[in-house]
């Protein structure tokens, strides 16, 4: 079967509409493989076709609020409407701490379910966390469908990781927040996906200083895009997490075409891939 790859969700922290929460999910064999959970992140698998049971497998890239918003969601959602296995989530130092505060601030809702008169499953509610050791570049998963690597990119105080998906017929590689990584390079090399987070380079001139220093410290730029993306040479870039304030998506697809020609698409939610 092939590997097919989703854009669950293509925004950032700013409450687009239309753009849920950074997500992609990955889907090989009916086996599926979600990369962060920003809010909105089950309705949107359930709009792209997925199934509830299906969503037990997840990866976060970093704790940033909206890469992972949608956690409870997650968690909660699909043990109440078909899945019948734990959850299984794999990520940084902190994940841990995360999801014992959102098991507790549940613990009412999930006691109800399970003791009421709720037909629930119990092992539904149950989520396994597999925190990712300081700076690890390796492999953290593997099963029949996929092997997983995750590698350390850099994105302010907070660890960060990237992650790289082997399958029997695609290499995809999500950045997660980022700036250029040449560890991101050595890894997306020629791969077939590459889901990267950009910001336009002319619109960043238009904001206040104080925001240009952050986004330049720990985002990365269409025209840096450009120029690792001519390093890496993948069959398809897709642009996620999109930041462009003042302009549009053609904009930026222009400004980073200006100096990559291979084939770039501006992502949104739902793309299939």
């Amino acid at each position: 079967m092939t590997t097919i790859a989703i854009l669950l969700g293509s925004g950032n922290p700013n409450p687009d509409p239309n753009r849920s929460g950074p997500s992609v999910a990955i889907v090989v064999n009916d086996s599926v493989y979600i990369i962060d959970f920003g809010p909105g992140v089950v309705r949107r698998a359930i709009e792209a076709g997925l199934k509830s049971e299906q969503l037990n497998c997840a990866f976060l890239t970093h704790l940033h609020s909206d890469h992972c918003a949608g956690y409870p969601d997650l968690i909660l959602t699909p043990a109440v409407t078909g899945r019948i296995t734990a959850l299984e989530v794999h990520g940084p130092r902190g994940l841990r701490s995360m999801t014992d505060h959102i098991m507790s601030a549940y613990e009412k809702d999930i006691e109800e379910r399970l003791k009421g008169l709720e037909p629930a499953v119990p092992e539904a509610y149950a989520v396994n966390v597999h925190e990712i050791p300081e700076k690890t570049e390796g492999i953290i998963f593997q099963d029949n469908n996929v092997l997983v690597e995750a590698f350390p990119v850099n994105h302010g105080l907070l660890d960060a990781y990237g992650f790289k998906f082997l399958s029997h017929d695609k290499t995809i590689v999500v950045s997660g927040d980022t700036t250029p990584s040449e560890v991101l390079i050595e890894k997306a090399k020629n791969c077939d996906l590459l889901f990267h987070e950009v910001y336009s380079a002319l619109a960043l001139r238009t904001r206040p200083p104080e925001w240009r220093k952050y986004h330049s410290s720990v985002h990365t730029s269409s025209h840096e895009l450009a120029e690792l993306a001519s390093h890496v040479k993948p069959k398809t870039l897709v642009l996620y997490h999109q930041l462009i304030w003042n302009r549009t998506e053609e904009d930026l697809l222009t400004e980073v075409m200006e100096g990559y020609n291979g084939h770039v698409v501006s992502g949104n939610d739902l793309d299939v891939f």
